[in-house]
């Protein structure tokens, strides 16, 4: 029994480290390293999208909050002036 222990551990020791090996040789390869790139291409742009959206849903929270229009501020009423005070005459 010890010596059948030994084998199945020393044969599944091999096993594994010819997977590993196999794994490791198969991401040089053009094919692994240009497969490697487009992983790493297509995180970024994911990554990018997400902070785009992010920037996007901050800006909107933002003008809700300040209560701007898309033409800019909401333009302040002062007590006894009219808003044709306000605005400049060229």
């Amino acid at each position: 029994m010890n010596r059948s222990f030994w084998f199945v551990a020393g044969a599944s020791a091999g096993i594994y480290a010819v997977v590993k090996a196999r794994r490791a040789a198969e991401v040089f390869t053009p094919e692994g390293l240009r497969d490697r790139m487009a992983g790493l291409g297509l995180g970024a742009h994911l990554f990018a999208e997400e902070v785009r959206a992010g920037m996007v849903e901050k800006e909107t929270a933002l003008h809700e909050r300040l209560e701007w229009t898309l033409d800019g501020p909401k333009r302040l009423e002062m007590a006894g002036s009219s808003t044709a005070d306000l605005e400049d005459t060229d």
